[in-house]
């Protein structure tokens, strides 16, 4: 087996129970095509071509690739592609494989080091949500992350990463995995998520606006929110307007639910507030 490398934050799952919890969150049939990012040795891969109708791999690692190769390069519903996922446009590549276009579910040990970028690809931005969403994500992730998508408002996890990922999916959080289920350990203890990406209910009126407010407003945790948000709005209004949104005006920006949020900026949009990115007005 090859050593893994530091510099793609490699560390080997070994653990059969952890595989098994990562393969039944994902509900795969015999319809699902599967798109798996970073499959390393292939352990979470076999399980996979064993459930799904076809299974598309995209890993860095040339190595890695030759490994794959040796021990599925012969199966008809494996996809092998040696590239780098954050920068892969994954709908040219398969444009002439049409047996793997258009993956339906992800399921992966992703690196740690690049999480928060993966997820944004798969799901895209509150502005800019992906228009193909998946019908489910699963990933093992650290926990620190898996507690911050999934905790909710209130939480000292609930944070702006939180708000951004709840808008567009529904998170679970499906199991704990400690460090000993890997080769090498990582110096973290993991955890397997699922995400089911989802329109929203009550979207933002301006979702540029909304992605703005929620980064100030999580600027500082351990201030309140009026004083987050005073660079963009007067304190006095933004009180106003949070006792109209029966929102305690002490409140911290973990406190506020997605929903409060989304109603905060719609209240500030029809206030006539104009708001460019990065929060300049």
């Amino acid at each position: 087996m090859p050593q893994p490398r530091k510099k793609f934050a490699q560390h080997w799952l070994r653990s059969e129970k952890a595989l098994s919890s990562i393969v039944n969150a994902a509900e795969l049939s015999n319809t699902d095509r599967v798109l798996e990012i970073g499959p390393g040795t292939g352990i979470l891969t076999r399980q996979l071509l064993a459930l799904a109708q076809a299974v598309v791999a995209v890993e860095i690692d040339r190595d890695l690739c030759e490994l794959l190769v040796k021990k599925f390069g012969k199966v008809d519903h494996f996809l092998l592609l040696q590239d780098d996922f954050l920068i892969t446009d994954l709908d040219r590549l398969l444009i002439p494989s049409p047996a793997f276009q258009t993956p339906n579910k992800v399921v992966a040990n992703i690196p740690y080091n690049i999480t928060g970028p993966i997820i944004e690809k798969l799901l895209g931005t509150i502005a800019a949500p992906n228009p193909h969403p998946f019908d489910a994500i699963v990933l093992l992730v650290q926990k620190e992350v898996a507690l911050r998508l999934c905790s909710k408002p209130g939480s000292t996890h609930f944070g702006a990463l939180s708000v951004r990922v709840q808008y567009l999916a529904e998170c679970q959080f499906i199991c704990d995995v400690p460090a000993k289920a890997f080769q090498p350990p990582p110096k973290v203890d993991s955890a397997v998520i699922r995400l089911r990406p989802r329109p929203v209910i009550t979207p933002a009126q301006n979702p540029r606006h909304l992605e703005t407010i929620v980064k100030a407003g999580f600027a500082s945790k351990r201030k309140m929110l009026r004083n987050n948000l005073k660079s963009l709005v007067e304190g006095d209004r933004l009180t106003q307007l949070l006792e109209q949104l029966n929102v305690n005006p002490q409140v911290r920006a973990e406190d506020l639910s997605v929903e409060q949020w989304i109603a905060l900026s719609n209240e500030l949009q029809e206030r006539g507030e104009r708001w460019e990115v990065g929060g300049e007005r």
